[in-house]
């Protein structure tokens, strides 16, 4: 397949859910569909299994794979690598690999997206930080007016994949999204819609995000009433409490009631036919936190309908 100056985008988990939220976002909107896929059996190793009703599961590994959106007005095919995990080992190797694969489908740029974790105060705007491989992609997020990594590292696969497409001279970027340390076990939407609306305007993409804009606004309305609380009855700590205090708040059964199983039902049916549900369908999934018993069936709404 002939893609049209593509961009290639890289997101694996981490802090706040920022890469994957923007992904799976991403993923929904500009309805992709599955390219390919890395075998995990090549980057993991098994080292659990799962035990539901006293029963052992077949276990799984994390998967890798490729999604992909053709630009109807050929200026950049979007190619989006979603990694489950990142490899516990041989993480290098891996991301020649991936780049590799990316320059034989004369990938332009390579992105990643990842977490900034500062003490922002939770109800503040989120900004993006920006760090790239060369002079040219600099300026451009200097003319974003974005806030310049000067100085600092980027962990994980979100700077490695970089510093090898450095070395294997694919230019690119990292995107980062502000949010507060002390929410970093959280999804936090405001860092993942600030990172989209970076991204969108590099790539002068016009979708729809208002999706993930109300997610966000219910985010901080809640949080607001939550450390308003937190304030009355203990003053300046609020704050250092609301990571305990949301994880507490957090449904703590995956078993799911009729409404529940009747409005996934209702999402999986939407996103069939108009695959741009499939971010209100995972946000449910999350909500509910079975989104790893649903995965498999989920990502099958993009996989390619040959004629």
């Amino acid at each position: 397949m002939k893609f049209h100056h593509p961009w290639f985008i890289a997101v694996w988990p981490g802090m706040g859910n920022i890469a994957m939220t923007a992904g799976y976002y991403l993923m929904a909107k500009l309805e992709m569909h599955l390219h390919a896929e890395f075998s995990p059996r090549e980057l993991f190793e098994f080292e659990h299994v799962e035990v539901k009703d006293g029963l052992i599961q077949t276990a799984s590994l994390p998967s890798s794979r490729l999604f992909v959106w053709v630009d109807p007005a050929k200026q950049h095919d979007i190619i989006l690598f979603i990694g489950e995990a990142q490899p516990p080992r041989g993480k290098y190797a891996f991301c020649r690999r991936l780049i590799e694969y990316a320059r034989q489908l004369e990938v332009e740029r390579v992105f990643t997206f990842a977490a900034m974790a500062t003490a922002m105060h939770p109800t503040h705007p989120s900004r993006v930080f920006g760090a790239a491989t060369d002079e040219v992609n600099l300026a451009e997020l200097k003319r974003l007016e974005l806030e310049i990594l000067n100085d600092g590292q980027i962990s994980g696969l979100n700077g490695l994949l970089l510093g090898v497409a450095k070395e294997m001279g694919v230019p690119g970027a990292c995107l980062l999204g502000e949010m507060p340390h002390v929410l970093s076990q959280m999804t936090y939407p405001k860092g993942a819609l600030a990172v989209l609306e970076a991204f969108l305007t590099m790539a002068k993409l016009d979708i729809d995000v208002e999706e993930i804009k109300q997610q966000s606004a219910n985010f901080d309305e809640q949080l607001g009433k939550f450390l308003a609380r937190l304030e009355r009855s203990m003053g300046g700590e609020a704050v250092e409490e609301v990571e305990e205090e949301g994880q507490m708040e957090r449904p703590a059964e995956s078993r799911l009631s009729f409404h529940d199983r009747h409005r996934i039902e209702e999402l999986f049916h939407q996103s069939k036919s108009d695959r741009s549900k499939a971010y209100e369908l995972k946000n449910e999934l999350d909500k509910l936190q079975i989104f790893p018993e649903y995965e498999e069936r989920f990502l099958d709404l993009f996989k390619r309908v040959e004629d």
